[in-house]
């Protein structure tokens, strides 16, 4: 990776075990997943596609979601 180049929100892929869960995106959400991964591998020097990004991308948008962390009550007891 160059100096120039940005970091992405989306880090490395931490392991984990997955759960099933089947969603419907429009086609233009779709078409900037895969540009997304797309960069992402690049960035990362690892392959990778839009479907093992999602739940990472989901995990970090509420982890960032400061109204969710206040309102939700399982966060209080963390």
């Amino acid at each position: 990776m160059s100096k120039g180049v940005s970091r992405l929100s989306l880090g490395p892929l931490p392991a984990s075990s997955p759960v099933k869960l089947t969603i419907a995106v429009s086609a233009e959400l779709k078409v900037q997943l895969d540009a997304y991964a797309e960069v992402h591998a690049r960035v990362h020097q690892m392959p990778v596609d839009a479907i093992a990004l999602v739940p990472h991308m989901l995990a970090a948008f509420i982890a960032r979601d400061r109204m969710f962390r206040k309102l939700s009550p399982k966060s209080r007891t963390t």
